[in-house]
Order: C-alpha cells, then structure tokens, then sequence
C-alpha cells in the first residue's frame, strides 16, 4: 500500500488543529506545544491510586525491577567497554549500525527499524507501559502524581507522567529506587513475556514439505540454465517428486557431467530446464551429481527460532534487524514481510502480522529497558545509581562526596555512548 497520501492527509490534518488550537489559545490547561510537538495533560489520576488497594504486591514487583535494573545496568556497561573496544581495534567504516541515526531507535529514522503499523504500535506501547510503571509506583510509595498526558506528532509520540517535585525530592532510599526502577521492569517484563509468546506462537506455522528452491550457487549448473529462485520442483528426469528426499534420492544415482531435467512451478508457470551436473564443492564429500541449489528448509528455522529461548539466543534475536547474512536472514521472517511466508501454512489470514507485533513488541521493550538501564543521569539507571550511592556514602559520613562519584559515572557512560557514534568517523579522517 502507498502511505504518502495518507501521511501527508494526516499531517495536513494535524497542523490545521494545532495551529487552530495555539492561535486561539484554547484548552490553555490542557494543551501544550513544544515546537511542532503537541502535549495534551490532564490532571485527572486518580486511576493510578486504585493499585494502592495491593501496594505490598506492587512493592515486592518494585525491588525485584530494582534488581534487575542492577543487573541490566553492569551488563549493558560490560557491553560498552567491550564495544568501545572493539570499535578501536577493528576500525569500522561509519556505515550500517555506525551510522548516528541508526543509534536512534526511532521508526523510520533508523534504516534497521521499518515505519510499519507492527513497529508504530509496539513503539508506543512501550512508551505508555514504561510511563505507567513510574505513575503506578508513584502511588504506591505515596507521591503525589500531578498529571500525565501524551505527546503527540500527528500520532502518539510518547507519554508522560508528572510526580509532586517536591514529594519526590523527599523521598528516600528504595521508595524512590523503586519508583525510577518501574518503567525499566514493565519493558523488560513485557519484552520478554512477548518473546516467549512469539516463540509459542511459531509453533502454529506448519512448513510446506514441498522442494522449493530458495538459494543457488553462482556459477553452477541450475544458475547458468536460469532456474529461477522460489520454484517448486515439480518432477525430476520425468518422475514425480515431493519432497527434498525424493530428489536426493534421484540425485544419489547420478555423477558429474550426468544430464537431469528439472520440471519446476514458478508463479502458476511450468517449466523445463535441462543442465549437466556438476562436481560438488570441495567443502563437500558427494560422488553423485550437483546441480547448485538449496532447498528452504522451514522445519530447521523453526527448530532455530525455538531453541532462542536461552542467553545466547535472547543476543541472536536482538540482532535480527541489523544481520542478514548467513543463516540469520532467514531469521528475519519474524520481523519483516517476506516471501518466505509462502512456504507455511498459518490458521489465520493476518497470522505473520500478529508474529510481527509480537516480534517488534519484544525487540523494542528490551531495548529500551536495557538502554535505560544504563548507569547514566538524566536515565533511569542513572536515578537509581544516584540513590544509591547517595544512601551509601551517607552511612559513612562522605554524603558530600556523592554528586561527584555520580557525575563521574555517568560521563564515563556518556563518553562511551558518544564513541560508539563518533570513532568510526574519527578514525577514518
């Protein structure tokens, strides 16, 4: 579907009512703008204080997501000493994941991230989840929340809750280390809950049996007489096949310099293609014939995609939308439209769209959980650290000493943070 239409109807559409609204001063109480931003507030919140009624249950949630927080925050900075490092010694061009924008994790901007409905409602989502997690706690450790609203861009931008400055000022210790540590535990909470939900809901695609020919070799046989990719072999030397096994088995008789005849399906079109076959490559050792060309096996991606759930394949998923190559492109069936939706049978017509929701939902969750993480003021992570230390060197007379120990940290995230951007630029002067 094209969307410049639309989106340029849309924008039309909003600049229209903002600029209605801002001339005349409407809605003063309520209505905000920053720039071409527009914040819509109200101080109608008393639907946070019905988590009040369980605050012990919301308390107990609260320190496990300080904990976790923790842990996230000496993971992530492991993560970019050992970037920062590699980024010196392998000297990469600032191209692909290098470039700034695609340090921004914003739909559209950066080149990994699509501007889809998928992304657009994951991408808010986590926005509103993660505010709410800070309104909730607010409430629960009796702060008063002045407002919240949403932010708004001709669509939902962001959200936002306000505590009392001065309630939260007085707050000490893991009441506030709770409160900042909210937003943090819902996004990875609801990141992780989707993931295993994306991995369960995999299981519902059932992989067409029949060979089709998803890759082949450049320079071999089935490339030099034009077989086209995503074909369905049909028959081999004029007897029926099925399955990949029927044609390895056909396959098994023959030896280099054999003729065979490929009857394929592209498309609704049937075809004949004759060739010689060639030797195998020398990383194989097969005496029969090659023809050059790989079968899609979704039997093994979904083999792939279900053994994700451990520490390495939470990396390997997170990587998806930057890793093409290899194995890992066919991998990205679960993030983006692609043909190789065709070779599965799905229960329901808008099956993979569900997939993709679930996918960007858990990608994007995660990734700003963990960058939020970081042990860095104005971040979550870097509120907590503050806390923190604030509380320790209290104890032992050295409360003066605090501001600095926190500042020095987070310049040391901040100029890790501005490596990553800047010595691919540098580097290569």
């Amino acid at each position: 579907m094209n969307w410049v239409l639309p989106i340029i109807l849309l924008v039309i559409i909003y600049a229209v009512i903002a600029y209605y609204i801002h001339s005349r001063k409407l809605f003063q109480d309520q209505v905000m703008f920053y720039g071409p931003i527009m914040a819509i507030k109200t101080s109608r919140v008393s639907f946070f204080d019905r988590f009040t009624t369980i605050r012990t249950v919301f308390r107990i949630y609260g320190t496990f997501g300080v904990l976790m927080v923790a842990l996230v925050s000496v993971f992530i900075t492991a993560m970019l000493v050992l970037s920062v490092r590699y980024t010196i010694i392998v000297q990469p061009e600032p191209i692909g994941i290098y470039k700034p924008q695609n340090i921004l994790l914003l739909p559209g901007i950066n080149e990994y991230v699509p501007s889809t409905l998928a992304v657009w409602l994951a991408f808010v989502l986590t926005i509103a989840i993660h505010e709410f997690g800070h309104g909730i706690l607010c409430r629960v450790e009796k702060i008063k929340v002045k407002g919240m609203g949403v932010l708004l861009a001709v669509i939902p931008i962001g959200f936002f809750v306000e505590p009392d400055e001065e309630e939260l000022e007085k707050t000490k210790g893991m009441p506030k280390a709770r409160m900042f540590g909210a937003g943090i535990a819902n996004n990875l909470v609801l990141g992780f809950s989707c993931f295993v939900l994306l991995i369960l809901c995999i299981g519902f695609a059932v992989p067409i049996t029949a060979p089709v020919i998803h890759g082949i070799y450049k320079d071999y046989p089935a490339y030099q007489a034009g077989v086209p990719q995503g074909s369905v072999v049909k028959a081999v030397n004029g007897i029926s096949v099925n399955t990949r096994d029927d044609i390895a088995t056909i396959l098994n008789t023959t030896k280099p310099g054999d003729t065979v005849v490929l009857h394929i399906e592209k498309d609704d079109v049937v075809s004949d293609y004759d060739f010689a076959l060639a030797t195998w490559p020398q990383e194989f050792t097969r005496s029969s014939g090659f023809m050059g060309v790989q079968y899609y096996d979704g039997a093994s991606i979904k083999q792939s995609i279900g053994t994700m759930i451990s520490p390495f394949g939470v990396l390997q998923f997170l990587i998806i939308p930057f890793d093409s190559t290899g194995n890992a492109q066919y991998l990205r069936i679960l993030a983006f439209d692609s043909p190789d939706e065709q070779y599965y049978k799905v229960p329901f017509a808008e099956y993979w769209s569900i997939i993709h929701l679930l996918f960007w939902c858990s990608w994007i969750n995660i990734n700003v959980g963990i960058f939020n993480a970081i042990p860095m003021i104005p971040l979550d992570g870097g509120y907590i650290l503050k806390e923190g230390v604030d509380r320790l060197l209290d104890r032992r007379g050295l409360a003066k000493y605090a501001p600095n120990v926190v500042s020095t940290i987070s310049y040391v995230m901040l100029v890790m943070l501005m490596s990553l951007i800047l010595l691919p630029y540098l580097l290569h002067i």
